[in-house]
């Protein structure tokens, strides 16, 4: 066997092992601080106070369009008595 190979392999195994401890390290401290990142932001009153804007907005949207319906019928009740006012020729409130 050459010399040349055996050297690598010996010297790989170190550096190898070295190296594979060096990034698992590194991955622990990243998974830490994202758990512990996820952990303070699930304390945190921003994900609540968002809650309850989206609620208020949702409700307000929901009144807004209510109303929007409702003077649809009215214009629409408006429409349809005055097309029967100028059938009969005549004005109803007179």
């Amino acid at each position: 066997m050459n010399n040349q190979y055996v050297r690598r392999e010996v010297f790989c195994r170190n550096t190898c092992h070295e190296l594979k401890r060096f990034w698992e390290r590194e991955i622990g401290k990243q998974t830490y601080y994202r758990e512990s990142e996820e952990h303070r932001l699930g304390r945190s009153a921003l994900g609540k106070l968002r809650e309850e804007w989206k609620q208020k907005l949702e409700t307000k949207l929901r009144l807004r369009n209510n109303s929007d319906e409702t003077e649809k019928r009215a214009t629409v009740g408006q429409a349809s008595l005055t097309q029967e006012d100028t059938k009969h020729g005549g004005n109803s409130t007179m």
